[in-house]
């Protein structure tokens, strides 16, 4: 996570400059290239390669012969090509696949520390350790090569509930249901899309990332919790990024974190989860969230919170527990991004994290023009450099519209990279209303609020949410 510095040309304060992340990045499309090469290879499947596919394969192992990992992809790609490939080979080919989209990710955030001038990380991950229920992994990495082996075209139900038996096992124990979970969901996507031969489109990129991680997350260790240290001091919320789906939903608060001790201060994340029925949208997913997490309560108040023995990872994500941490001050998140998110360090990446998709940087923009295409799509242009505004990623749940976007005149928002591009997802602006000058957060009813279609919405929510309670109520009593 980095900071983006003011954009006005006539800028000269430390750590400003004109360069721009969209400039191209060497070796990172012959990296992306091959990466693809390897994922069409996956789509109709490792067992029998047509001469195509192989050839990608073979390209695949050649981007990676001035590694510590070109000996073992060599003759993984050439087991694969072969049709012999074992499970020892498909690990390793899941692991360079891995391997080349971290270095895209290392490529990108280091273009983002170049242009912010913000020193990078000098953390180092931590490195997995301990044991797991060895059965429970070969069983899962057996079904995930028979994956490999099948193609996503190859797919069936019966392939794809195999998995079942395996997941179910694995989610009673805490240390496996990381890996549970993400075999549960990947296995439900591609139950939807069975059988594969009949699919008119395949998500390539997304399932071979699946894949490929959750392999990895088979091997021993993987999966284990990472050791966290403490955080005492002044957390200062920057906003906040929504995650909706059908079923579930999640906050993530972005902050700046100012140590008790004096030491430089540092990005940091907190997140809450929780499940959700699918009439539970807008406003109303605050609802599910709020009595999980007092700092969404800060947030919308536009308060700090005073931290003291708080949970907190090498990657900076605060293990949140409310006791832990109590109100603070008011505080304005555009004065925290203009005075402390400057000086704010980026924390280290685990090593399975890194991945170009995974890239949500912090960032502070000010003195831009907007722009809006005949397509509706809207625009950034930040000295002399165009941003995408990804406005698919402003919630509903919160007064930020597009338009208030277009309106404004500073913007603090996440620099996330998406198809060969920098995009930004705006979390809060300021903007003129009648003439006066306002805030815009998207996460500014994340404790309440007065507006009326976000009162409206909770309302909503709340009675749908009695309906659910009541019938769950009839069930239980039968």
């Amino acid at each position: 996570m980095q900071w983006f510095p003011p954009t006005r040309a006539e800028a000269t304060s430390a750590g400003e400059r004109a360069e721009a992340p969209a400039e191209a990045v060497a070796g990172l499309d012959e990296a992306l290239a091959a990466v693809d090469a390897f994922d069409e290879a996956l789509v109709r499947g490792l067992l029998r390669p047509r001469p195509d596919r192989a050839a990608g394969l073979t390209a695949f192992a050649e981007a990676l012969s001035g590694s510590p990992l070109a000996a073992r992809v060599a003759e993984a790609a050439e087991k694969a090509v072969a049709g012999a490939a074992g499970e020892a080979h498909f690990v390793a080919l899941a692991a360079a696949r891995t391997a080349l989209l971290g270095s895209v990710h290392d490529a990108l955030t280091t273009r983002v520390a170049e242009v912010t001038g913000r020193p990078p990380s000098t953390d180092e991950g931590l490195p997995p350790g301990g044991a797991q229920a060895p059965n429970l992994l070969v069983a899962a990495r057996s079904w995930l090569c028979d994956l490999a082996r099948s193609g996503w075209q190859g797919i069936d139900h019966d392939l794809v509930s195999a998995s079942a038996p395996v997941v179910s096992a694995m989610l009673p124990d805490p240390a496996l249901r990381r890996l549970a979970t993400l075999l549960d969901g990947f296995a439900a996507e591609l139950a939807a899309s069975c059988p594969g031969a009949t699919l008119d489109r395949v998500p390539v990129r997304r399932w071979a990332d699946l894949w490929s991680r959750a392999l990895l997350l088979t091997l021993p260790g993987a999966a284990d919790a990472v050791a966290t240290g403490t955080a005492t001091g002044r957390l200062l919320p920057l906003g906040v990024d929504l995650h909706e789906h059908a079923t579930a939903v999640q906050a993530q608060v972005h902050a700046v974190f100012e140590p008790a001790d004096g030491s430089a201060p540092r990005l940091v994340r907190a997140g809450v989860s929780a499940p959700k029925p699918d009439t539970v949208v807008g406003a109303g997913l605050w609802q599910l969230l709020r009595p999980h997490m007092s700092l969404l309560a800060a947030v919308g108040e536009g308060r700090s919170m005073d931290l003291a023995d708080m949970p907190v990872t090498a990657e900076g994500d605060l293990i949140w527990s409310d006791a832990h941490a109590r109100p603070g001050g008011a505080v304005d998140a555009f004065a925290a991004a203009r005075v402390s998110l400057p000086a704010a360090s980026a924390s280290a990446t685990a090593p399975l994290d890194r991945h170009p998709a995974r890239i949500a940087a912090p960032v502070f923009l000010e003195g831009y023009a907007t722009r809006t295409d005949d397509e509706g799509a809207l625009t950034m242009t930040v000295a002399g450099t165009d941003f995408a505004v990804d406005a698919d990623r402003i919630p509903t749940a919160g007064p930020l519209t597009p338009e208030a976007v277009a309106a404004s005149g500073a913007c603090i928002g996440l620099l996330r990279w998406d198809a060969g591009t920098f995009t930004l997802q705006p979390l809060a602006v300021e903007t003129t209303v009648r003439k006066k000058a306002v805030a815009v957060h998207a996460g500014a009813w994340a404790g309440g609020t007065a507006d009326k279609a976000g009162v409206k919405a909770e309302k909503a929510a709340t009675d749908a949410a009695a309906v659910l309670r009541e019938r769950a109520g009839r069930l239980l009593r039968k």
